[in-house]
């Protein structure tokens, strides 16, 4: 079994569209999206439309769905993130928001090696893991030896011995994979990046696959045509810091 991996699409198509096309989606078996489908971008009915038809598939909710849907106060939202929010809770169609309403914050024992959260497993919504002692406190969070996060737009992997506890930090390497199944006594937090918003100074849209039969992730980025993504934020009218920001992917 091929397992698709991705987060933070954020309403961006054109990045979603090129990321599926890059992973060949007639080899991929399974699809697993960590929330935040939609916020920030110019396409939130379409990539909901889009997710919704992948199948099979499994989705989270994220923080920007909640804010899109008023469950989460958005007062504390930066101003370009607030009113990218109040936009796109104007363009949501009652099929959108019925499909992310359903949307769980977790998932556990998914493949049976697997948790899933958007954020982390402590707190699945809204905790950044960007560090190895938050790493290290969210490993007592779940059971299984891999969980895989989104939130923070970052590829990054955190891997723990159980003998230690001790917490690396690795930052892997595009295209190679890496055969995180056959380690013994290892545990792993993963995250994917971001399809439609990465922030780790590379603008390509990044996702990762996982490959059961060989035990290996392998992590992906795909360029994609972000001018397209902008002319559709600007004529929507959004904050010209989201719509700058994608050049750099920050």
């Amino acid at each position: 079994m091929r397992y698709l991996i991705i987060s933070d699409i954020h309403a961006n198509l054109v990045a979603l569209e090129a990321v599926l096309a890059h992973a060949d989606l007639a080899t991929v078996d399974e699809i697993w999206c960590l929330g935040d489908v939609i916020g920030y971008g110019p396409d939130p009915n379409e990539c909901v439309a889009r997710v919704r038809e992948l199948a099979p598939n499994r989705c989270l909710v994220g923080n920007h769905d909640y804010a899109a849907l008023n469950r989460i106060d958005i007062s504390d939202f930066n101003p370009e993130a607030r009113r990218a929010v109040l936009w796109t809770r104007e363009q949501l169609t009652p099929e959108s928001v019925g499909f992310l309403e359903k949307l769980p914050g977790r998932m556990d024992h998914i493949a049976e090696r697997f948790t899933l959260a958007h954020g982390s497993p402590r707190h699945p919504i809204w905790e950044y893991i960007l560090s190895p002692s938050v790493a290290a406190e969210n490993f007592e969070a779940f059971d299984t030896q891999f969980c895989l996060v989104g939130h923070t737009h970052q590829p990054i992997i955190f891997r723990q011995d159980n003998q230690s506890d001790d917490v690396q930090v690795l930052q892997p390497a595009v295209g190679a994979p890496l055969p995180i199944a056959q380690a013994e006594g290892v545990r792993f937090i993963i995250n994917p990046g971001s399809v439609g918003q990465p922030r780790d100074g590379d603008p390509r849209a990044s996702y990762a696959v996982y490959d059961d039969k060989t035990g290996a992730l392998t992590y992906e980025r795909v360029a994609y045509d972000i001018a397209e993504t902008q002319a559709r934020m600007a004529k929507a009218g959004l904050p010209e810091r989201l719509i700058a920001r994608l050049d750099y992917g920050w």
